[in-house]
């Protein structure tokens, strides 16, 4: 029978930008993305995530729309169990969920994207698992919702028991979501956020990155920000990514990857945005990159379909400590990964840094511009290194409009 020689197998099929033609890719890259596969580790899998994009488990063509995506970019897709299925229609997503992935697993292509499945409660892991049989070679592991310290331990060891089915597949790995009233209000947020450190790194083998729920925590306080603001202006929310990262996210190897949340906004092709409120901000998307770069109408489309805001957004989760990105339209992944290309720049002052051969001092960057301290900026160095790695290095002079024309155009 066909199978899935992607990640499970280890071979090295998967790249970012992997749609771009030869002559493109030598264009817009000093270093093109490298490919990587399910025995990448996960320190490099973490960050190589980039758009992680949800589907409803109940859409009827799971599976075409899996192989769709993946050959469009995506490169990580989430099958949800949970808040995109109402009750009622469980057991049909659950069974629509299984025949999709036995249908992935009969198909003989090396391409599909890290593959996960977003459960509702412990008992569906090691249930879904026996379901699939070895099918569930196509499976990658499980985003596990609301994950306190006391309810993980649960979803951990049913992760626990679905390996134990799976016959010496690689170990799933999982993506707990960090959405609960425990971590979100002030007065259980330190003890909370300490025993999700203590209960993580137990577990660290299999845990690749964390993600942020903020529309279930926006939803303890009846908040829904609109297409004008960022989560970053919620403020509530904001501190608690400030928390997380500070407790969870730290550069000194104890630290996980904290993914940034999902973007709740996006329009039509043709440039109508439907119901959103009417926009009262100016966009903060500077014409001029746009102009110098030959592409003064894509602006206008981005603005249009409130992908400025997403835009903003995104520069917003990497000053703060995250990386990647929940989506949950297919518009949103060329977005994010075009702005997770390294900029020519920013490469060589990570190089420099790393190939200093000092362990302190300071070294004037590439373009006379800034300062670069070998040992404040090594961490981040590593970090950009990573990135450079599964997302490439833009060619000097490549900027992020460049990209974002070039995947918008295929």
């Amino acid at each position: 029978m066909p199978h899935r020689g992607g990640f499970f197998e280890g071979s090295t099929t998967v790249r970012h930008f992997g749609y771009l033609s030869a002559s493109d890719t030598d264009a817009l890259f000093e270093a093109p993305p490298e490919p990587f596969s399910r025995g990448s580790g996960t320190g490099l899998l973490s960050v190589a995530l980039g758009a992680t994009l949800y589907m409803p488990a109940s859409r009827p063509a799971l599976a075409a729309d899996v192989v769709k995506q993946a050959a469009a970019g995506v490169t990580s897709v989430v099958a949800c169990l949970e808040d995109s299925v109402a009750d009622e229609q469980l057991a049909e997503a659950e069974d629509n969920l299984v025949a999709a992935l036995h249908e992935l697993y009969g198909t003989a292509t090396a391409d599909l994207p890290l593959l996960f499945v977003r459960v509702r409660t412990p008992e569906q892991v090691p249930a879904l698992v026996r379901r699939l049989g070895r099918a569930a070679e196509v499976l990658d592991g499980f985003v596990l919702p609301k994950f306190t310290a006391e309810r993980g331990a649960a979803f951990l060891r049913a992760v626990d028991q679905a390996d134990a089915v799976r016959d010496g597949a690689p170990p799933l790995l999982v993506m707990p979501v960090i959405e609960s009233g425990a971590v979100l209000y002030a007065e259980s947020r330190v003890d909370e956020l300490t025993r999700l450190r203590d209960l993580l790194h137990r577990e660290r083998r299999r845990v690749l990155a964390l993600r942020l729920g903020a529309t279930d925590l926006c939803a303890l306080y009846g908040l829904r920000r609109s297409p004008d603001l960022s989560i970053y202006d919620v403020k509530v929310i904001s501190n608690l990514i400030a928390d997380v990262v500070n407790v969870l996210g730290r550069a000194d190897g104890t630290g996980f990857t904290v993914t940034g949340p999902v973007w709740e906004y996006y329009g039509s092709h043709d440039g109508s945005h439907g119901s959103w409120p009417e926009r009262i901000f100016k966009p903060q998307l500077r014409q001029s990159p746009f102009v110098e770069h030959d592409e003064p109408d894509l602006r206008g489309q981005l603005v249009s379909r409130a992908i400025d805001g997403l835009i903003r957004e995104v520069a917003l989760d990497r000053a703060n400590g995250l990386t990647g990105k929940t989506v949950i339209h297919p518009s949103h992944v060329g977005v994010v990964h075009a702005l997770s290309v390294v900029p020519y720049e920013q490469h060589r002052d990570a190089a420099d840094v790393l190939d200093s051969g000092t362990s302190g001092g300071v070294l004037a960057s590439v373009r006379r511009n800034k300062m670069n301290e070998v040992r404040p900026h090594a961490a981040w160095a590593r970090q950009t290194m990573l990135r450079a790695k599964v997302f490439g290095v833009a060619a000097d002079g490549v900027s992020f409009v460049d990209l974002l024309a070039a995947s918008l155009s295929r």
